[in-house]
């Protein structure tokens, strides 16, 4: 088996005025991503997503680019089920066979950023392909599946004071869920107001349900020290990306700073990061997002940083279906993981895009069972929604 075409694709998908939000990333109008799809020589195809962007806040077009003139190319005759060779080859560059002798990594110097978006999209198209290839969903590959369901959060929460009650209330409505997050930060001006907002989050919730905060790292290190001096009372979950992630000595401050825990990691890429956070004890919870940190391979690695470590796992799952899917397979075969993000903004490009129904019962998402990734993506509705460049 190998592999006989790659193709990237720049899909947007518009977002009705009625279910739009607005953050400190501003009105998000659109849902975007990187869609790749890799096609083998017997026929199979399996799906990938790369992001360096969050909603309709950054353009897909250079990382499309990099995905089918740069990237594609090299992978044209390649066995896909070398998925750890592939990944190494795509992260050395030039230099992949002096590392593959002498047993260390000698990186591209653009090893980051869309470079490691790019080998994310690779990577889980790659596992799709060797679940679908031999008849098995991709968490029998990385080891098995702990539990058959595992417990989620409803993400969003952009109400005001006023309204921020209700509207966690209603997720709670939508999937029995018994956690939930909220965003905080830059979009309420101080941390005053943050503090405000989540108080009025708590007091509407009780004290039976966990309650996270998302700053989306809008903070500075003494506003975040500041937030949780004013919402140290009201048994936060956690405290994600208090401060922006190139501050891992600002956000090791905070940590220890008070006794909400930190979750951090969507904005960071490869094991080699989360190992500076974990070194730094900068954070208490790692949220990897499998489009971004390196793919599934990389996810992995992640994960058992954060086992070695005794922090726990919880990655970032605010994406298209590839990447939310791959995330699951992800927390279904991870020691550390605990919990699955489950956006409650509007989300077509998991609902929409593919003709499976993602829905929270009872606060629990089940893990899929179909060989690969689990899904069947609409080419239909992808050809609809892409961008042409």
């Amino acid at each position: 088996m190998r592999i006989k075409t790659v193709q990237a694709w720049w899909v947007r998908i518009p977002i009705e005025a009625a279910k739009q939000h607005r953050s400190d990333f501003g009105q998000v109008t659109t849902f975007d991503a990187a869609i790749l799809r890799i096609e083998t020589d017997d026929g199979l195809v399996g799906w990938g997503e790369g992001k360096n962007a969050a909603g309709s806040t950054g353009s897909y077009g250079a990382l499309v680019h990099m995905l089918n003139h740069e990237v594609g190319p090299q992978l044209i005759g390649c066995d896909p089920a070398d998925i750890g060779v592939i990944w190494e080859m795509l992260y050395n560059g030039v230099r992949h066979d002096s590392a593959a002798q002498n047993g260390h990594a000698m990186p591209q110097l653009a090893r980051r950023g869309i470079s490691v978006a790019a080998i994310s999209a690779v990577d889980i198209a790659l596992w799709d392909i060797l679940g679908k290839s031999l008849g098995v969903p991709v968490w029998r590959l990385l080891g098995g599946r702990k539990l058959e369901r595992m417990p989620a959060y409803a993400s969003g929460g952009w109400a005001s004071t006023e309204a921020i009650g209700d509207q966690l209330k209603s997720y709670i409505a939508k999937g029995g869920f018994k956690a939930l997050k909220m965003r905080i930060g830059a979009m309420d001006g101080t941390p005053h107001n943050s503090a405000a907002r989540v108080r009025a989050a708590r007091q509407a919730l009780g004290p039976e349900v966990d309650l996270m905060v998302d700053a989306h790292g809008t903070y500075t290190v003494a506003e975040a020290k500041r937030f949780i001096h004013l919402a140290g009372d009201l048994d936060l979950a956690w405290f994600e990306e208090p401060v922006i992630a190139d501050d891992k000595p600002g956000m090791a401050e905070v940590r220890a700073s008070g006794s909400i825990p930190i979750a951090a990691g969507e904005s960071e890429a490869t094991r080699y990061a989360f190992r500076d956070l974990a070194m730094l004890k900068a954070a208490d919870i790692f949220q990897p997002d499998p489009a971004f940190c390196g793919g599934i391979s990389e996810a992995m690695k992640i994960g058992t940083i954060a086992s070695a470590f005794n922090l726990r796992f919880a990655p970032h799952l605010w994406a298209g279906a590839p990447c939310f899917f791959a995330g699951l397979h992800v927390c279904a075969a991870s020691p550390a993981s605990f919990t699955v993000e489950y956006s409650l903004g509007a989300n077509p490009m998991i609902h929409d895009l593919i003709e499976e129904t993602v829905e929270a019962k009872d606060g629990m998402i089940a893990i899929p069972e179909k060989p690969g990734l689990g899904f069947t993506l609409s080419e239909r509705f992808l050809e609809a929604h892409a961008l042409r460049g």
